[in-house]
């Protein structure tokens, strides 16, 4: 018999995570990882189920990587960061618009506001038609949509406001933050093929700070990601604990993902996780 032959079938016998099951040790759980149950499936989960029962092939992510990925986070399972996951009272809402295959990208931010932001709202955008619970959701009298989008964008006579007062939204109801969760490309067609969003009033943000997010590449720095913008928004709501959250949940995220792609352990003790615990305990 073969010596290599001889060689797995002992490690597939006598080392758990190991196996014809399980694939590679690299895909095992990794110790230093608290065990937890995946959280329920939020809005970005479900709409990412749904488009995904609409494949007709499986989805790969950039690289075509194999490995077994959690699907409370998205991450492999030997990084997964389920356990951290935390939600945090805000006064204001999000609803993502999410381009056709932006749910299924593992490197998708939308995702983690959803993880922190309670009302978080999520749904496919096409071109021909609207989802009639988008329709729904805009017009609930408990929400005052506003459009986050850059002003120079909006066509002349739009109403374009650069902060969130009280004499911007009707009394007694609570800011409703629409982002188009789509490359820049897709994101310009969207804002202007969406007719349904030309009633509500644009909000045009101006960061000061360049973008943190490096998962992904962009041609501009003042480009931020859907997480880094949705929590300059509820910055502006006055939400202040929540924006601090989904930011130290983003670096987090960005840790865990880039020690994966390296096939590194996370380290729990290094700047993102520190930062994680004190938001988290202030």
């Amino acid at each position: 018999m073969n010596n290599m032959k001889i060689f797995r079938d002992r490690v597939a016998e006598n080392e758990p995570g190991i196996g014809p099951s399980s694939g590679f040790r690299k895909h095992a759980r990794n110790p230093a990882i608290p065990m937890t149950t995946p959280p329920p499936p939020h809005a970005v989960a479900r709409l990412r189920t749904a488009r995904l029962a609409r494949s007709a092939k499986p989805f790969l992510a950039r690289g075509g990587s194999t490995r077994t990925r959690c699907e409370g986070c998205r991450l492999p399972v030997t990084h997964c960061t389920c356990a951290w996951r935390t939600s945090v009272p805000a006064g204001a809402g999000v609803c993502l618009l999410m381009a056709d295959i932006e749910p299924l990208k593992p490197t998708n931010t939308g995702w983690l506001v959803a993880d922190v932001v309670p009302d978080t709202f999520a749904f496919g955008w096409a071109r021909t038609s609207a989802c009639p619970a988008l329709l729904a959701l805009l017009a609930d009298p408990r929400w005052q949509p506003f459009v986050v989008f850059p002003g120079e964008y909006a066509p002349p006579g739009r109403a374009v406001v650069e902060r969130v007062h009280v004499e911007h939204a009707d009394e007694g109801r609570r800011p409703l933050f629409v982002l188009l969760d789509a490359t820049w490309s897709e994101a310009r067609k969207m804002f202007r093929k969406s007719p349904y969003l030309a009633r509500f009033p644009v909000l045009s943000l101006r960061p000061e700070q360049v973008s943190g997010y490096v998962l992904r590449r962009s041609r501009r720095d003042d480009h931020l990601c859907t997480s880094e913008v949705a929590s300059l928004c509820l910055a502006l709501a006055g939400d202040a604990r929540a924006s601090r959250t989904l930011d130290a949940w983003l670096e987090v995220f960005t840790h865990h993902y880039l020690q994966a792609r390296h096939q590194l352990p996370p380290a729990l003790d290094g700047d993102a996780h520190a930062r994680w615990r004190a938001v988290r305990a202030a």
